[in-house]
């Protein structure tokens, strides 16, 4: 049993779910939200953080500031409550509410957005507040998730190997698309070390990130408005888009069988399932990166009312079966989370 003091020094990087049993095809999800922060994005804002201090950005009374729709926001106020930063999250009206409480909670503020800008949405709209607090009040230093070499460097370092070392038939590896660091971190590793193995990207439609037509997302955590500065499309092998909707019904499927996982793997869980059915993709070794747990959803995609308003009734029938997911009694109406762009 580890003995920590510092609660970034926990993370288990070790856990697969075999999914064949669920989805039918052959299929290994890497669990990465077992650490004190529940996500994926535990690695990058340590990362960050740890270069920023080496470089001298960060002092003693900077206030860290980043724009973020949840995850690495969590992330980051956890570690600088660790380490003693004051640190401000730039999100927007759209946050899931359990994700702000949660940065309220580790002593973070929460800077929410209000409208999104013309052109980028409210990701531009976040960045532009961003430079605007550091532009007023030298104390604030901006990370920069979007664009800071560290965030893919994480994963180079440990996401990657760590399923090389696990998986050393690994035939292609499954990928979600936000900042891209994840997976440009992982795309780099394997074309320099096992470059057979393909990179399969994973996006949400409506993002703008491989060149799609902007669209409407109301799921946190894959997807811009805006391309992000770290990637490489050279890195990449395919792109798959998924509608929210089969997130919705993803998340709902590995549920039912007592897995609770958060928008992100259901994304990338339906993305792999879908390309692993097609023809020619049989017998294949897969593995998924799973970013987050299901815990901070509960008033959103596992929220019956909120789906219906969405997405309608379409949404809430099951992959397996057809049959009609239950509604919450009406007490529960009313309580819901809204989207978020990130």
């Amino acid at each position: 049993m580890p003995v920590i003091s510092e609660p970034q020094d926990f993370n288990e990087d070790d856990l697969y779910v075999d999914l064949e049993p669920i989805v039918a095809q052959r299929l290994f999800l890497k669990c990465e939200g077992f650490n004190f922060a529940g996500s994926i994005k535990l690695k990058a804002a340590a990362a960050m953080i740890r270069g920023a201090e080496r470089s001298g950005r960060l002092k003693a009374d900077s206030v860290l500031v980043e724009s973020s729709s949840g995850n690495l926001g969590v992330a980051l106020a956890m570690i600088a409550a660790n380490r003693g930063y004051r640190f401000v999250c730039v999100t927007d009206t759209r946050c899931n509410l359990a994700t702000r409480q949660l940065i309220s909670a580790l002593g973070g503020r929460v800077h929410l957005i209000t409208e999104p800008a013309p052109t980028g949405g409210y990701l531009r709209a976040r960045i532009d507040h961003v430079r605007a607090l550091c532009a007023d009040d030298d104390r604030y230093v901006w990370l920069n998730q979007y664009s800071n070499p560290d965030n893919g460097q994480a994963h180079y370092r440990t996401t990657a190997p760590a399923i090389a070392a696990r998986f050393p038939d690994l035939d292609v590896l499954f990928i979600g698309a936000g900042t891209t660091g994840t997976l440009m971190g992982c795309a780099r590793y394997f074309r320099d070390h096992r470059p057979r193995v393909r990179i399969v990207a994973v996006d949400t439609a409506g993002s703008v990130t491989f060149g799609q037509a902007p669209g409407r997302r109301m799921i946190p955590g894959l997807g811009t408005s805006i391309r992000p500065p770290l990637l490489d499309i050279s890195c990449v092998d395919e792109v798959v888009h998924v509608a929210e909707a089969d997130t919705i019904r993803t998340c709902h499927r590995l549920a039912h069988r007592g897995f609770l996982f958060g928008g992100s793997t259901g994304t990338v869980v339906s993305a792999a399932t879908r390309w692993l059915a097609d023809a020619g993709h049989d017998g294949l070794t897969a593995v998924a990166i799973a970013p987050d747990l299901g815990e901070r959803y509960l008033d959103t995609i596992y929220h019956t009312p909120w789906i219906s308003d969405l997405y309608g009734n379409d949404a809430l029938t099951g992959p397996d079966d057809h049959t009609t997911l239950p509604t919450r009694p009406s007490v529960a109406a009313g309580v819901g989370g809204g989207a978020v762009e990130p």
